[in-house]
């Protein structure tokens, strides 16, 4: 490979297994969340060059990652496997692994050959990747490699986990300091601020209607009579445990300044009578 740790990847856009093109870089972007909460660093990305389904050393590799990538999700890094194979080739591998990262076609070799990695020795499918995996930090910069040539080279699970933990003690987010600062608690706020009930706060109070709420528990709502849109977290919906509103919920809720924007607090759902059409609590 003519990269070396320290060096930038190539930022390049690849189609997955279903043919929907991927930006890699869109991998390692901080989430919505992160933005209001100030955490602009992104994830780490585990990038993976196999030869092809083809190869029993790729399918030992890609096996124990199966085994890895529920650790990863909890450590919300990021993978991909990168290979030679058409998309269709992909995505009939990653079914049978059972793997649920993406994977990447690069069959038209334009990567392989721009990192020099091309496999020109193979005697049953000409012209693979040679195996690689490589720790990229989240702005795209190298933090190891592995020639995995011979499968003693690749990386075990506890050496991903190694190069993982190394990469995320410089991120801003890492620590529990971190996450206890006020402009990190106005966007998720700590549960026993509802303990008592859904006081206010002695903000005024907004109408609107979620305009949108997704599965790792963060949503905007659209304020009433304006374009605007207000981003909340879960933990701004007073009670307990995993709290969600669908879209399309009318609420009332307080709106907290941050120097990083504007989130909801103290959001609740409200009925709208059909008399007046109004919104009352």
């Amino acid at each position: 490979m003519n990269l070396a740790a320290g060096d930038a990847f190539p930022d390049v856009a690849l189609p997955d297994q279903d043919g929907r093109m991927q930006q890699l870089s869109s991998y390692t972007q901080p989430t919505t969340f992160d933005r209001y909460a100030g955490f602009k660093d992104g994830y780490p990305l585990i990038v993976v060059f196999y030869r092809g389904f083809f190869c029993p050393r790729d399918l030992q590799q890609m096996r124990q990652l199966v085994q890895f990538y529920d650790e990863l999700q909890v450590s919300y890094a990021k993978m991909v496997a990168i290979s030679a194979d058409e998309p269709k080739i992909a995505a009939a591998y990653r079914k049978g692994l059972g793997a649920a990262w993406p994977f990447l076609s690069d069959s038209d070799k334009t990567v392989i050959k721009q990192l020099d990695i091309l496999d020109e020795t193979e005697g049953e499918y000409a012209y693979p990747a040679q195996p690689y995996t490589l720790v990229l930090k989240p702005d795209m910069r190298i933090h190891r490699i592995y020639n995995g040539w011979y499968f003693a080279g690749r990386p075990t699970n506890d050496e991903l986990r190694h190069d993982l933990r190394e990469v995320m003690q410089e991120l801003s987010y890492y620590t529990y300091q971190a996450w206890a600062k006020p402009e990190v608690t106005a966007v998720r706020i700590p549960q026993q601020t509802w303990q008592h009930g859904a006081n206010t706060s002695g903000r005024p109070l907004h109408k609107g209607v979620v305009e949108s709420f997704d599965s790792s528990g963060n949503g905007f709502i659209r304020a009433a009579g304006e374009k605007r849109l207000v981003f909340f977290n879960f933990s701004a919906i007073p009670g307990e445990g995993n709290r969600e509103l669908s879209p399309g919920t009318p609420v009332q809720f307080e709106i907290v300044e941050n120097v990083y924007g504007q989130s909801a607090r103290n959001v609740q759902n409200v009925e709208i009578a059909p008399e007046t059409g109004t919104l009352n609590s």
